[in-house]
């Protein structure tokens, strides 16, 4: 079903001109389909006259363009297409089914199909291979990486790199507790002396 919308094209009226524009403009904005009738151009005196028959005049004799028709049923004229528009009710006014967009039909297809959303990522929220190679590799290490020379069981007879350094230290504190204990006793002997 076509919309047609009934117009003059040559009318002197400005009013008239303005809600044709006015019409077209909204009706191309909804992204509506229709036809335009130019009821002044020689060849259609017949859609003139359907037009006159069909529609309703307001306060003039006859009705003014812009009247709007879905095929023959009459819709009305721009003040019951101005009214319609304002109350969001345009389709029910036009006497059509909702215009669904090209984006919508989209959009609507790409949601129900389980590969590839609009922005081009999958449609389920999982995460990249590579963060689940990383999660996996994470899992399976062990919490810490032991070295050959700690599986090694030690041999107590021989001394290894740590015991020598060790004794080394002990040794040392020995000596210097030794070395303490002789300054004290010269001190005491030097106290004497004195």
């Amino acid at each position: 079903m076509v919309v047609k919308i009934y117009i003059s094209g040559i009318s002197g009226n400005k009013e008239v001109k303005k809600r044709q524009q006015r019409v077209t403009m909204i009706l191309d904005s909804k992204n509506v389909e229709y036809e335009i009738i130019d009821i002044t151009e020689p060849g259609k005196e017949l859609e003139k006259e359907f037009m006159q028959a069909n529609s309703n005049a307001r306060t003039n004799k006859y009705p003014l363009p812009p009247q709007i028709f879905n095929e023959d049923d009459y819709c009305g004229d721009y003040e019951d297409f101005d009214l319609a528009n304002e109350l969001d009710e345009l389709e029910k006014f036009l006497k059509v089914t909702p215009a669904i967009s090209t984006a919508e039909i989209t959009l609507d297809s790409k949601s129900q199909s389980d590969g590839i959303q609009e922005n081009g990522n999958t449609s389920s929220r999982e995460p990249s291979a590579d963060k689940e190679a990383d999660i996996v590799l994470s899992d399976s290490l062990p919490e810490r990486t032991t070295l050959d020379s700690e599986n090694k069981v030690l041999d107590d007879s021989k001394p290894t790199e740590v015991d020598s350094a060790a004794k080394i230290i002990t040794d040392e504190g020995e000596n210097a507790e030794d070395n303490g204990d002789k300054n004290e006793e010269k001190s005491d002997d030097q106290e004497k002396e004195e």
